[in-house]
């Protein structure tokens, strides 16, 4: 499902456009560096979604780019078989930021998918835009490309936000096989959530606010859902599921739009509140990004933030364009990962078949898992949400804080060495201040984790097993 929201610069207190969100995965999910590539002439990628997808379809190659940019994202596992790894976005070299997040396309259009589709899935798409796109718009002119050409296998109607300093754009793409896709541009005044993505009335023809096919509002009147001339063209109403703005969404929306008309703006406390708070943010979500949208002085100085699981037991903790690796308690895992059972550790590929060597080196699997432990915390915080759920919320936002306070002198130090010359040395600071960042909320959180779960057998002892816990019951 996901969930994602776009912040406009102007209502904001430092003047910065955001882009935020979550990954609803089930399957394990990893923090990833993707250094720039160039690719052969003749370079082909596979897309699309298998015979045992929820809605099958049939894998195809498809071109691949000459050069694909540096990036950061998280990739997870498994997805209603689809196949791995996937990606629901993350930030390009070029400021494009990239989140996917589900919207149910109208019964009719996913009944007459095709059972053989073929083309990009969802996560392809997400991962084509973060690789390829220079700029937001760009992103959606590759979507509509893509589909265009190739085709759109769905598992029932998509979304994404794409976003760069400048702006950004929600994008559906709507299940059927009829290429049907629209694109809505959000500008420096607007606040947008996306859990499910949507977009209401659209013009008659594309402009520099809408973009969509020229067949897209012809689909519907010779399918007879629209008649020319009986009112606006509203995209939810005759494509989608007719909700426009689920109640989730209307809550959010209308509470950051209330943050935004104080004195102060919206702050970053607030974005990442947008993403923490239990209303909207539970054991469903995989992972947190925020994406402060900036052009600095150098490609390398762009960041994220990034949690392990759900924002709302997790600390926001940031991550450089520039730096060169992530710990391994953040890389990939077994745990969670779909095929692992069936694969041994420390295969060598020169005896054995490559169907069974494992995706995670040994090393890594004798480092923790971040995933596992910012997992166990949320189910042990959730127990008891008025004491420990509380302490943990407390514990995560005076890190956040005391973090985000070192952030500026940091980038400008890499700024500066970057100036002289020693992009490495600039490279090393930003990931060392990262990694030291990591680990902590990993300790931390580790510390949580044991303690709460002292506490909680305790109060199972105490006969208190299924109650609400009092703070001094738990002590």
């Amino acid at each position: 499902m996901s969930y994602g929201i776009y912040i406009g610069r102007n209502l904001t207190a430092d003047g910065v456009a955001y882009l935020a969100g979550y990954g609803d995965e089930p399957s394990s999910h990893w923090l990833e560096i993707n250094p720039r590539k160039t690719h052969e002439a003749g370079s082909t990628i596979t897309v699309g979604v298998t015979p045992q997808a929820d809605m099958p379809g049939t894998l195809t190659e498809i071109p691949q780019a000459a050069e694909t940019l540096r990036n950061l994202r998280v990739s997870y596992s498994y997805y209603l078989g689809v196949p791995a790894p996937l990606t629901n976005g993350g930030l390009n070299e070029c400021g494009v930021a990239v989140r996917d997040i589900w919207s149910p396309s109208r019964k009719d259009l996913i009944e007459m998918t095709p059972k053989d589709q073929t083309g990009p899935n969802y996560s392809d798409l997400a991962r084509i835009v973060v690789d390829r796109a220079r700029t937001a718009r760009e992103g959606v002119e590759l979507i509509g490309q893509l589909i265009a050409e190739h085709g759109y296998s769905t598992y029932g109607g998509n979304s994404h936000m794409i976003a760069d300093p400048d702006e950004a754009w929600v994008v559906i793409e709507f299940a059927g096989g009829k290429g049907l896709w629209c694109a809505e541009r959000l500008g420096p005044d607007s606040i947008r959530a996306s859990r499910p993505g949507y977009i209401g009335e659209i013009p008659d023809a594309p402009n520099e606010d809408f973009r969509f096919p020229a067949h897209f509002i012809d689909t519907a009147v010779e399918l007879g859902w629209y008649t020319r001339g009986e009112g606006p063209f509203n995209v939810n109403d005759i494509y989608g599921d007719g909700k426009l703005r689920w109640d989730g969404v209307a809550w959010v929306e209308d509470e950051m739009k209330a943050r935004a008309a104080r004195p102060e703006k919206v702050t970053l406390e607030d974005v990442f509140w947008s993403i923490q708070t239990e209303r909207l943010t539970g054991d469903t979500a995989g992972y947190g990004q925020v994406v402060p949208l900036v052009h600095p002085s150098d490609d390398a100085l762009r960041m994220m933030w990034h949690a392990a699981v759900g924002p709302v037991t997790a600390p926001l903790m940031p991550v450089f364009l520039g730096q060169t690796s992530v710990p391994d308690a953040y890389v990939q895992h077994r745990y969670l990962t779909t095929g692992e059972s069936a694969r041994f550790l420390d295969c060598r590929k020169e005896e054995k078949s490559p169907d069974t060597v494992s995706h995670v080196p040994q090393g890594v699997e004798t480092s923790d898992s971040a995933v596992y432990q910012f997992k166990r915390l949320m189910h042990l915080a959730f127990q008891a949400q008025d004491s420990i759920l509380a302490e943990v919320w407390d514990h995560w936002r005076a890190l956040e804080a005391k973090v985000n306070a070192e952030v500026p002198d940091v980038l400008r130090s890499a700024e500066i060495l970057i100036k002289a010359g020693e992009a490495k040395l600039a490279a090393q600071v930003m990931g060392e201040f990262s990694h030291r960042c990591l680990r902590v909320a990993m300790e931390d959180c580790v510390a949580l984790a044991d303690a709460a779960q002292a506490r909680l057998r305790v109060a199972e002892r105490l006969n208190l097993k299924g109650k609400p816990m009092a703070p001094e019951q738990l002590w």
